[in-house]
């Protein structure tokens, strides 16, 4: 059996930024209480490092980051690497919480750039996942930023239309949108946002093309969008196996025993201590009774 490691992979710089500051608040601040509004990075491995830090996560998928943010009443809280609407951080200083931001810094300049052109009088359509963190920063910052999860584009009396998209889409998919949006508004502005961390990992799948890859293995977590769409892109690449998995011990042995060669990548909060536990695992360096150490996930 052959293994590709795929590279790029692995933590991006707003993942390890992110991660950094938490890390670092909790050795400045040794006796505060720390709470991360979401999940810093869609990685339960990652969330549950940090518990062994004592910095806690508070998650709801019901409920939004200014909900959220009623549950915290002290000490210190973290905003995550997706990003935070300016209401949230308002209301956090409102109540007296010391605040540590930890937004990408990618997704920062799509806010940025959101919010000029809100200024100047467009309308924007904003390619994104519904109640995905970082999307939900951006869309809820106007009525007139409209949320595109697909090819259904909203009807927009606006002549001046601006166009841009979540940082972790996929390149194809926002490609495709794009050009729906411009048969109906040939006018709009576009500024594509997929960030070059999610750009380059989608691309090394692509290539993947005529390398005769049998099977492709993407570690990741379910919640993490951007392992999702390189799964996603496996299909273009035209790999006849895809799956995705959290760490070694998902992995079906019998399911490959046909594969000849495996390409192995992972997401941009995937932490390279379970991708390699994976490599590691294909190769017959480990079994299944190895276990996994919380402590080497940081």
């Amino acid at each position: 059996m052959r293994i590709i490691k795929v590279k790029p992979q692995g933590y991006c710089g707003g993942v390890l930024k992110a991660i950094d500051m938490a890390k670092q608040a909790r050795k400045q601040y040794p006796d505060e209480k720390i709470t991360i509004l979401g999940n810093l990075v869609h990685n339960a491995y990652v969330k549950k490092a940090l518990e062994q830090e004592n910095i806690q996560t508070i998650e709801d998928s019901s409920k939004t980051r200014l909900e959220l943010l009623d549950a915290i009443h002290e000490g210190i809280v973290i905003f995550t690497a997706h990003g935070i609407h300016p209401q949230v951080k308002e209301k956090a200083i409102q109540k007296g919480l010391h605040v540590i931001d930890a937004s990408c810094p990618f997704v920062l300049q799509t806010q940025k750039i959101v919010q000029q052109k809100l200024q100047e009088g467009f309308d924007v359509l904003y390619i994104g996942k519904y109640r995905h963190p970082e999307a939900e920063s951006i869309y809820t910052l106007s009525a007139a930023v409209h949320l595109v999860q697909n090819t259904k584009i909203p009807n927009i009396t606006n002549p001046h239309i601006f166009v841009t998209n979540q940082t972790t889409m996929s390149i194809e998919d926002i490609d495709f949108i794009f050009q729906a949006i411009k048969a109906k508004y040939p006018q709009a502005v576009f500024h594509d946002e997929i960030c070059n961390a999610t750009r380059i990992r989608q691309q090394a799948i692509l290539d993947l093309k005529d390398q005769a890859v049998d099977a492709l293995i993407v570690v990741g977590d379910p919640s993490s969008n951007n392992t999702q769409k390189l799964l996603e892109i496996g299909k273009s690449a035209k790999i006849p196996l895809r799956m995705k998995v959290q760490t070694f011990k998902d992995i079906d042995l019998k399911i490959l025993h046909s594969c000849s060669t495996i390409a192995v990548t992972s997401g941009a909060s995937t932490p390279p201590y379970l991708t390699n536990q994976v490599i590691a695992y294909l190769q017959g360096k480990i079994t299944k009774k190895e276990e996994i150490q919380i402590g080497k996930i940081l």
